[in-house]
């Protein structure tokens, strides 16, 4: 097979347009000279693997989708098996399955279109497409939007431009089901074989939601499911004053418990670049899977590194140890 190389068209302009802007992350931060915020967003050309594992419900394996960086956030390609050590509640694990190569997901893509919103809807719809135009021919993905209504735009889809397309039939609203919209999402992936990714972004609070961070929390380690969130700083008008909104702070751990990524911003100009860096992140991701000693139906702790000096990990931090957990076959 076709080993993973780094490609994607203009990403020297995406690190441009990040320069301005602050942007902070789970790990290290996306900020620096233009040639390095290249290296950063500097993507690569997939390999799906075709013949390679495919984690499907029933069997014995977990599997963890792990992003590796170095010390300024660029992304590193190229690991082996031999690289990555994990660890179930602190002990060491026989790394039983790998691949370098691209994985195809599905995702659904959830945009808050709330009030506080308003005068930069424009600007998320254009950012949200650059990610939508980024999912590759074997990628599933569906557009929704969250205010005091949960809504979605589309079906799964491969067709980008249908999905593009969706992005206009979004509605507006006032308060924010930040949670209520996970929840939907986790609603629409039940029973989707492979990659589950769950891409939201808002610039506030949970405002009217039914179900709470810990629900969402406990629905994604369970299902599986990776979820990235954006976040925008931003200001409103409120009963003749200025509001600074900031998004709900359960965001980061959310992603940093499921392994996304979490993307902090505090300019619009970064949110085209942030959403094409979220489209990288998850073509460039390893797949490793480990057989755990025991089956105790309880929650386990992983850790997830590199032996290799410099080289960060992100990956899930725990998972449900049932024997009905989830397997790799073949295609």
């Amino acid at each position: 097979m076709m080993a993973r190389s780094m490609v994607m068209a203009g990403g020297a302009v995406l690190g441009t347009l990040l320069l301005g802007s602050t942007v902070r992350t789970d790990g290290p931060s996306l900020r620096g000279n233009s040639s390095a915020m290249a290296d950063v967003l500097a993507p690569r050309a997939p390999a799906f693997a075709q013949a390679g594992p495919i984690f499907r419900s029933g069997t014995q394996v977990v599997p963890i989708f792990a992003t590796a960086l170095d010390g300024d956030g660029r992304l590193v390609p190229d690991l082996a098996r031999e690289d990555f050590q994990v660890f179930d509640n602190g002990k060491p694990q026989e790394i039983t399955q790998f691949s370098n190569e691209t994985q195809p997901i599905t995702v659904v893509v959830m945009l808050d279109t709330s009030a506080s919103m308003t005068l930069h809807m424009d600007l998320l719809k254009k950012a949200a497409e650059q990610f939508l135009i980024r999912l590759l021919p074997e990628d599933r993905g569906r557009v929704g939007a969250f205010n005091d209504k949960i809504q979605f735009a589309s079906e799964f889809s491969s067709e980008r431009d249908e999905l593009v397309d969706a992005l206009r039939e979004l509605q507006y609203g006032n308060p924010t089901r930040l949670y209520d919209a996970i929840d939907a999402s986790l609603d629409e992936l039940r029973g989707i074989e492979g990659r589950r990714v769950i891409l939201v972004f808002t610039d506030g609070d949970d405002t009217a939601s039914k179900t709470g961070l810990g629900r969402v929390l406990e629905r994604s380690r369970e299902d599986e499911v990776m979820v990235y969130a954006i976040g925008l700083e931003g200001e409103m008008s409120f009963g003749g004053q200025t509001v600074r909104t900031r998004p709900d702070r359960g965001l980061k751990k959310l992603a940093e418990e499921t392994g996304g990524g979490y993307f902090q911003l505090d300019d619009t100009a970064a949110l085209g670049p942030t959403f094409s860096r979220v489209a990288q992140e998850l073509h460039s991701q390893y797949l490793i899977g480990f057989t755990p000693g025991t089956f105790d139906g309880k929650v386990h702790k992983l850790d997830t590194r590199s032996s290799k000096p410099g080289v960060n990990v992100r990956a899930r931090k725990s998972y449900v140890a049932k024997a009905s957990g989830s397997t790799p076959t073949g295609n």
